[in-house]
């Protein structure tokens, strides 16, 4: 299913099948988060991805990609260095611009659908 001439399809959300994403050690602030995914769709050129992404509780740091993305279940304070802290969970959406740099302190296992642009 990541292809970029795969026909439509619709996928549950809640259940889907994901699969281990290494983390790198370097972004662990504190706790013991595990990442897990799954693309479900990506463009021929490889510049935009839309699939499926999950982490268990921790603070991790990142440096975003240009997102789009929907919190299915769990709950997250996504911190932007020089810019707001985000209250996530169940129904929110979020946009990240590309280059942000967030701090995750991810209080219940979080999962998104999300977009982005590479």
């Amino acid at each position: 299913m990541t292809t970029h001439d795969h026909p439509s399809f619709a996928v549950h959300i809640f259940d889907a099948e994901l699969e281990p994403e290494p983390l790198d050690p370097a972004q662990v602030v504190s706790g013991t988060p595990e990442v897990t995914g799954k693309v479900l769709w990506e463009s021929a050129d490889g510049r935009q991805v839309r699939g499926i992404w999950q982490i268990t509780p921790g603070v991790v740091t990142d440096t975003e990609a240009d997102e789009l993305f929907v919190v299915v279940s769990g709950r997250a304070t996504v911190a932007v260095e020089g810019g707001d802290t985000l209250e996530l969970g169940p129904g929110d959406a979020c946009v990240l611009r590309e280059g942000d740099r967030t701090t995750w302190t991810v209080h219940e296992t979080l999962r998104k659908a999300y977009h982005i642009s590479l």
